[in-house]
């Protein structure tokens, strides 16, 4: 991905199957084009997903696709896979630690 590009969040729609993420992406000297990539609703009743989580999501993929394809993907539209859910909350979940963890202090 070019550093002259600017990956902007624009809002959602909420639909009777999921939720529509729209961005809007610029480079210069260029018209800006828009994408949407759409999460499933179950991902949000199960749980897999937070509702506040769904822009970084979406917004992580837009960008994969825009580096694969050298800012140019062919399509406008994607949409978010469970495995691609899966793979954001193992990295954006703490470590589970147990009630008696202290945290280590530094000695001096």
């Amino acid at each position: 991905m070019s550093h002259e590009i600017l990956v902007q969040f624009v809002g959602f729609q909420s639909k009777e199957s999921g939720r529509e993420y729209a961005f809007e992406v610029r480079e210069m000297s260029q018209e800006p084009r828009e994408f949407k990539v759409t999460i499933d609703q179950d991902a949000f009743n199960t749980k897999l997903l937070k509702i506040q989580d769904g822009p970084d999501v979406c917004s992580a993929r837009l960008r994969r696709e825009l580096i694969s394809t050298a800012n140019r993907p062919t399509e406008s539209h994607f949409h978010i896979t469970h495995a691609e859910l899966n793979d954001y909350r193992e990295k954006h979940t703490p470590p589970k630690r147990s009630m008696f963890h202290r945290p280590k202090t530094e000695e001096y």
